[in-house]
């Protein structure tokens, strides 16, 4: 493997934030904590002990350590040490197929693996990199929103031409959580149970479920008689769940169900000393570029990896995104397109370049690389070699966020806002309960009063004008220099939902990019809560606009109605205004044909309200300062397949949309 970088006009902030981690003995220092941790206990451990302490692990009120987090490195190392571990875990994969066989007499045909975020875009990253190929069918679940798994349970009865009584007994039902609170798992279980409970049969030979003793996931499978599998192989709870790939059996098992050799896979993310060097001189370099005000980060992947595009958003957003003074954020989707940035000498160019290549292959980026480079744009190119597994550049991945926790002092293990967001809703839904649904809560009803006519019949609580006077007046004050939509709503399964993230990546094209030269990200809620908006509650500067369709589906034969999931969405609205955060709900009468036309109209008009860019600049934006934490002492001693997303579309009639019997 091999770093090159070019164009570093902050070279030298570069080089002597890199010196830090030599001349602090940052590795040497990581790996003795981790080793006491493990062999002593946590007790012995306390944050004014080492500056590394506070960063990766979580401490309670009282200062104490109450976790361990530094799984995302120590799994790796002692992987080395524990070459067993690839055929001890295909044969608990084995045992758990085998345990379908006896209690149905038929093999695994389909898994559905219910998490969220970093419990789950490893899955979505490798089914869509075609690393499942030959094995089970394999389904994200990842929202309750009652559309998404009624649409998994119509694909695999179109699939099987079998009715879904029949194809029970063939699933596997995998519940993740590496939350205590992380209640969205257990909605989604809940419903399953339910279906093999209505055609009466067993589950229990067909659902296992991975998180820790004593949570909500944990309290309600364990009574049912599922069986819990320990996330990590070494049976520690030290990784959190955007941490839980390459090496836990979060990430393993789903390998070896599709078959996939694990020994490589393990092997490979057994990084060199140079290649964490080289992780480390990376983090050091966007650190450098940070300060400077150039914190986005566009990603170019190759062909073979670009499915990892989304985990890796989530892995540095969920992790870095804390701090209101510093932030970095990842832009995945784009093929270059310089019409949509400031030149590199324009104080207002925002953005630094990563480019991963896989050697041998041509990377789809390669002549955009090329103008970055003449273009004088800061730029970063990591070369893997021919033969490097996914998960070599995964734990690169990891090492470049645990560099820039040490060089922000931040702690890149925890998420506080993800927190906030959940404990919101669960007092919403709790609520709903006791005055007979979603509707009838104090949220919507502040959501919905006085909020006037649908435009055009459809789009409710916003006009165009109104979005538009909004959008321009935050970037003028100097308030946002990103933007994102979040749909409510399953964007992978449904064909109503890929039409409407189809638009709203559009909208994101006309309004942010083209007329603002601002990244913007389309998101679909609830599963991206616990990822990115880490980032726009902790760091801010963001213009969100999140959207809701009012025609709730329902999965009836399950039972399966979208309280929780309306409640997620009223909570997402209410963390981001409490935090101070721009915020604009919209709602949608429906995802019909006719409804889709209109939204896609409605983010038209709201593009043409726009003066032309050249009349719209912001000044530019002040020198950015960096307060490192103040809570420890410094040492003394010797951060699916992404879909496309350049623009090139950003004019012309609505498309058409067919109507339910087209389809």
């Amino acid at each position: 493997m091999s770093l090159t970088i070019l164009n570093d006009s902050t070279r030298a902030n570069t080089d002597a934030a890199f010196s830090r981690f030599e001349s602090e003995n940052t590795l040497e220092r990581v790996r003795a904590i981790d080793l006491r941790a493990r062999t002593e206990g946590l007790a012995v451990l306390s944050p004014t002990q080492d500056p590394l302490i506070p960063i990766s692990m979580e401490i309670n009120a009282e200062g104490q350590v109450t976790k361990n987090s530094l799984g995302v490195l120590d799994l790796a190392w002692q992987a080395a040490e524990h070459p067993e571990w690839a055929e001890q875990i295909t044969a608990e994969v084995e045992e758990v197929r085998q345990r379908i066989q006896d209690a149905h007499g038929t093999k695994l045909r389909f898994i559905i693996w219910a998490g969220m975020g970093g419990s789950m875009e490893d899955k979505t990253a490798y089914n869509a990199a075609g690393l499942f190929r030959g094995g089970p069918r394999f389904y994200s679940l990842d929202s309750t929103d009652p559309q998404k798994l009624k649409s998994i349970v119509d694909d695999m009865q179109k699939r099987a031409g079998k009715p879904i009584a029949e194809l029970l007994p063939a699933t596997l039902v995998v519940g993740m959580a590496m939350g205590m609170t992380s209640y969205e798992p257990v909605v989604n279980l809940e419903k399953l149970a339910s279906l093999y409970d209505k055609f009466g049969i067993d589950s229990t030979a067909n659902f296992i479920y991975m998180t820790l003793p004593g949570s909500i996931l944990d309290n309600f499978a364990g009574p049912r008689g599922y069986r819990r599998i320990p996330l990590q192989p070494d049976n520690d709870n030290t990784t959190a769940g955007r941490h839980s790939a390459p090496l836990t059996r979060g990430t393993l098992y789903p390998l070896a169900l599709a078959n996939q050799p694990l020994k490589p896979w393990i092997e490979g993310a057994q990084l060199t000393d140079a290649e964490v060097k080289d992780a480390l001189k990376l983090a050091a370099f966007l650190h450098a570029n940070g300060l400077a005000g150039r914190d986005k980060v566009t990603l170019l992947l190759p062909k073979s990896w670009v499915a990892a595009a989304l985990w890796t958003k989530q892995d540095v957003e969920e992790s870095l995104g804390k701090s209101e003074s510093i932030g970095i954020k990842i832009v995945i989707g784009e093929r270059v397109a310089p019409r949509h940035y400031h030149r590199s000498e324009d104080p207002k160019q925002d953005r630094v370049f990563l480019a991963i290549q896989h050697k041998g292959e041509p990377h789809p980026d390669a002549d955009g690389i090329g103008k970055l480079r003449v273009g004088k744009y800061p730029i970063a190119i990591v070369t893997f070699s021919s033969k490097a597994p996914l998960s070599r550049y995964m734990q690169f991945i990891h090492y470049v966020v645990f560099g820039l926790g040490v060089l922000r002092e931040m702690n890149f293990v925890t998420q506080p806002a993800v927190e906030l967001y959940k404990a919101i809703t669960s007092e919403i839904y709790k609520e709903a309960a006791t005055v007979d649904g979603i509707r009838n809560t104090e949220a919507w009803k502040a959501l919905t009063t006085n909020a006037g006519k649908r435009w055009k019949g459809v789009v409710g609580l916003e006009t165009p004008e109104t979005l538009a006077a909004a959008i321009k007046g935050a970037f003028e004050h100097r308030k946002i220099n990103y933007g994102e939509f979040t749909f409510f709503g399953d964007t992978r399964y449904s064909e109503e939902g890929q039409q409407l993230r189809a638009i709203l990546d559009e909208a994101a094209n006309r309004i942010f990019k083209s007329t603002f030269h601002m990244v913007a990200d389309v998101y679909e809620g609830p599963a991206m809560n616990h990822s990115f908006h880490e980032m726009i509650i902790g760091h801010g500067k963001c213009f969100s606009i999140v959207l809701l369709s009012e025609k709730q589906a329902r999965f009836a034969v399950a039972g399966y109605e979208s309280d929780y999931h309306t409640a997620q969405f009223l909570a997402t609205c209410q963390a981001l205004r409490k935090k101070g955060r721009i915020v604009h709900p919209v709602l949608v009468k429906d995802l019909s044909p006719e409804s889709m036309e209109i939204v896609e109209a409605f983010f038209a008009e709201t593009a043409r309200e726009f003066k032309a860019p050249a009349q719209t600049q912001a000044p530019p934006p002040p020198p950015r300062t960096f307060r490192p934490r103040t809570d420890g002492p410094r040492y003394d001693g010797p951060r699916s397949r992404a879909p496309r997303n350049d623009g090139r579309r950003s004019d012309g009639p609505p498309r058409r949309y067919p109507s339910r019997g087209q389809h």
